[in-house]
């Protein structure tokens, strides 16, 4: 028997020099290469010792001694552009379709190439491609949940999110609008040509949806996703309570899991022991059903405590999105300053009736008069706040799988089986109380997406002079504030066309 080193190196040479288990070569003067892409991995071994028992060489790696490059399902196009990649072939090698292949295996002998045989150029009639144009800023465009690209966006919101969370804000941004304006296609994306002239689309960017079109992936996005420092930073940031910089301070010092976390003995503040106690809950999506369960408790919080206040869920919910990570509700008062007090009372109000597992208030720190819209400048916005965690109940209890229970002919003695997670979930709940006169600004400013409110307040400061922020717009030209009711007069101070909520998913 050979040595597990020992056979690893023989089938490493067998492989390039074509023969496996003693197969005779017969055909020396061809040289098979089969390329796995849209081929398979399985299907090419399968085949690639199909041929080699037939006779013919096939290499596994490509080099300058290949003959024929068989293809199955790729354009003429993608082949040339791999073999570039690889520092091209002197002399060319033959690029055949897989017909030539299996007529081949079929004669037993390598067949007279055919025409029919040959990899096709692709005669694309321009006027049939569809060419995209779209705004340079978010905020004038409409994007809908629906989204032709899924596989380039999503590519591009992995890397956007490693970078925030390696706290390369710059890169993330990048990466973000460049998802953004592929999110905003009316199509499907099949080639490179249709995206020349689109905004926000960068060279890395580029890159990244080149190879996802001619590969099906791109090997940065699946480095990321296999990086053990992305999926530490993706584990502990997922704590309730636990930013970037506490995450990467965690894992410098050695831990990279919850496991490690509780062993580790590290002093937690009072978010980040919840956040950790119910760390699988609160890492469960929000559904739309979950989410219309709380309002109603906290519809009526607010209304036992301040009769006529208005509660407005906010948030992916409000722009049409049947799951979520957490839920965002919005509070105010018709009649200017009766919101006043208003959130100790609607917290104790939950409390007393077992609402909450987890919560933080804090107050309301603008002054209009004091605090411009954008000074300081950030997207945070100062109103009077609850961060939470909600106890939900389950409509639902998990029973035991006996079918005579449903008939009530089971054992008089059993019972159902029931634990607590059975009966209730923990669910991230924000409340944030509004004045009236900023509520427009608010309800804007909470309803997202993250991007577009972004690009919102990009466009106010660079397209028209203004400060935008969730509690007012300046005017930095008058100097005056500009007052608005709805979001829609907000847009029109902005100069923008009004667009609702479900076409804000940027």
């Amino acid at each position: 028997m050979v040595p597990l080193k020992r056979r690893k190196v023989v089938a490493s040479q067998t492989g390039n020099t074509g023969t496996e288990g003693g197969d005779e070569v017969k055909f020396p003067q061809v040289v098979l290469f089969l390329l796995e892409r849209k081929m398979g991995a399985s299907r090419r071994a399968f085949l690639s010792q199909l041929g080699r028992k037939k006779g013919f060489p096939v290499q596994e790696l490509f080099s300058q001694t290949v003959t024929h490059v068989i293809c199955e399902n790729n354009s003429v196009e993608e082949v040339k552009t791999w073999l570039e990649s690889r520092g091209g072939s002197r002399p060319a090698p033959h690029l055949l379709d897989i017909s030539w292949f299996t007529e081949s295996m079929r004669a037993g002998e390598p067949l007279e190439i055919l025409d029919r045989h040959k990899l096709q150029e692709q005669q694309r009639d321009e006027s049939e491609v569809v060419f995209f144009s779209v705004p340079s800023y978010a905020c004038q465009r409409r994007t809908s949940l629906e989204n032709h690209n899924a596989p380039l966006t999503e590519a591009l919101s992995l890397l956007a999110e490693n970078a925030e969370l390696s706290e390369d804000d710059g890169r993330g941004v990048a990466f973000g609008r460049a998802a953004a304006v592929l999110k905003a296609l009316p199509s499907l994306v099949t080639s490179m040509s249709q995206l020349r002239g689109l905004p926000c689309l960068g060279e890395h960017s580029l890159k990244v949806i080149k190879e996802i079109l001619e590969n099906g992936t791109s090997s940065e996005v699946e480095s990321t996703k296999k990086s053990e420092r992305y999926q530490a930073l993706k584990v502990l940031t997922g704590i309730f309570g636990v930013g970037a910089k506490t995450a990467e301070r965690w894992i410098r010092g050695g831990i990279r899991s919850l496991h490690q976390l509780r062993q580790a003995g590290r002093t937690l503040n009072r978010a980040q022991q919840a956040g950790l106690e119910h760390y699988d809950d609160i890492n469960q999506p929000v559904t739309k059903a979950e989410a219309e369960l709380i309002m109603e408790t906290v519809e009526k919080a607010v209304a036992s405590v301040l009769p006529g206040a208005q509660t407005v869920l906010t948030g992916g919910f409000r722009r049409g999105k049947l799951t979520g990570h957490d839920v965002d509700f919005l509070i105010t008062h018709p009649e200017e300053g009766r919101e006043v007090g208003l959130m100790p009372k609607v917290v104790s109000w939950l409390q007393s009736e077992g609402f909450l597992l987890y919560q933080k208030t804090t107050r309301n720190s603008y002054l209009e008069s004091k605090d411009g819209p954008g000074r300081p400048a950030s997207s945070m916005d100062r109103f009077e706040r609850c961060f939470s965690i909600f106890k939900l109940s389950k409509e639902e209890e998990t029973r035991t799988e006996d079918p005579q229970e449903e008939t009530g002919n089971g054992d008089p003695n059993s019972t159902k089986v029931m634990d607590k997670q059975s009966q209730w979930r923990a669910v991230r709940v924000d409340l944030v109380v509004s004045p009236i006169s900023q509520f427009a600004f608010a309800l804007l400013g909470w309803t997202g997406s993250k991007l577009f409110e972004r690009e919102l307040r990009r466009w106010a400061g660079h397209e028209r002079s203004m400060s935008l922020s969730s509690h007012a717009l300046f005017d930095n030209t008058q100097s005056k504030y500009l007052r608005a009711s709805s979001e829609e007069e907000i847009f029109a101070h902005l100069g923008l066309e009004y667009i609702p909520p479900s076409q804000r998913n940027a």
